[in-house]
């Protein structure tokens, strides 16, 4: 099974050349340097993510790496493509221009090659893809998919960006994804893709480090982390929207700083920042989780599939998908202690995908 990541695409690696001339107009330099796919790519990354760093994340490269290729980029084209600010990187005219023609020839360059591997894997046998923006659910879900397909090439896509694996799916590049849509943030969902809802609303809990003074509690209220500084990543859509609207609802503006998942497991372990979190966040020393008093943050948990094609029958169909992905969270849910408790206390609730009775 191939698995792939934003910070691993499944395209990264692709080096084939598009044929884009580029002149030197500096003395010193060689007289003409062809622009690769990679060269865009990350020339599309930086501009997304607003950052070196978090398009170098993005890119499985290390920040110098890329930096050092984007000074070459720009020496190839003559001018400044980025101006490195405070507040992360942002496109030059020059830059602007050249983002619009890469970002066409990009998309164009990974729909060709998903497409011919999606074409290998018809003739060669069955293939599945999946993508996801990330659940302990995931692993058993793919187990289980594994275990009714053997034969199938199971391959595995993960992005915080909802819309970017449900466009993906529109686009055939994936066969399904599993997203989470948060509350009052709709995501905007591409025509030629089905929705399936597995859990209608799952609350969000929050993650302290066990040395908080409210760790012992079982309980937490959003006012008595007011004061505290609350981590959050501004590209997974519509989490930074959500926790505002949250905030403001309930009175309160703490201080908010941008990371990703990896950066906020340690620092919340280090009592510098608390996180929202997945109520199946599984435990990690040095922190706790715990649920939020009148559960004020949800998601809805979406499976998203392509609309059936009349002559085009899907490796797998979208129930089972579901069924799979229903009896995988089911495990991760039950195995959470501060979520097999609130769901105990919330018999009741009818959006979740099963009974909590035992």
């Amino acid at each position: 099974m191939a698995i792939a990541s934003r910070h691993h695409p499944i395209y990264g690696g692709f080096s084939g050349h598009l044929g884009i001339w580029c002149v030197m107009r500096t003395h010193g330099y060689a007289p003409g340097v062809e622009l690769e796919v990679r060269h865009l790519r990350a020339l599309c990354a930086i501009a997304d993510t607003g950052s070196v760093h978090k398009a170098a994340r993005q890119l499985g490269m290390t920040q110098p790496s890329l930096t050092t290729q984007l000074r070459r980029i720009e020496q190839a084209v003559g001018g400044q493509l980025f101006t490195r600010e405070r507040t992360g990187s942002r496109p030059t005219p020059l830059g602007r221009f050249l983002l619009c023609r890469a970002r066409p020839l990009v998309a164009e360059m990974s729909a060709l090659v998903s497409e011919t591997r999606a074409a290998a894997g018809r003739s060669g046998g069955e293939s599945l893809r999946i993508g996801s923006t990330g659940s302990p659910a995931v692993p058993g879900w793919l187990r289980r998919l594994r275990s009714r397909l053997p034969e199938a090439d199971t391959t595995f896509h993960m992005d915080v960006r909802a819309h970017e694996l449900l466009r993906m799916v529109a686009s055939h590049q994936l066969d399904a994804v599993f997203v989470h849509e948060v509350e009052g943030t709709p995501l905007h969902v591409p025509d030629g893709v089905d929705l399936h809802v597995l859990v209608e609303r799952e609350p969000q809990f929050v993650a302290i480090s066990a040395t908080h003074p409210a760790a012992e509690r079982p309980v937490l209220s959003l006012q008595e982390l007011a004061h505290e500084r609350w981590m959050v990543d501004p590209t997974a859509d519509g989490e930074w929207t959500g926790l505002r609207r949250v905030f403001a609802d309930a009175g309160i503006s703490p201080r908010v700083v941008h990371g990703d998942n990896m950066a906020a497991a340690d620092l919340v372990a280090a009592g510098e920042v608390v996180a929202p979190c997945q109520p199946t966040s599984p435990a990690r020393p040095g922190w706790v989780v715990r649920p939020l008093l009148g559960d004020p943050l949800a998601v809805r948990l979406l499976l998203a599939t392509p609309e059936p094609r009349p002559g085009n029958k899907p490796v797998i169909e979208p129930e089972t998908l579901l069924g799979d992905l229903e009896s995988a969270y089911r495990e991760v849910a039950w195995a959470s202690e501060p979520y097999r408790h609130w769901l105990l206390r919330h018999d009741d609730a009818a959006s979740l995908p099963f009974s909590v009775v035992a």
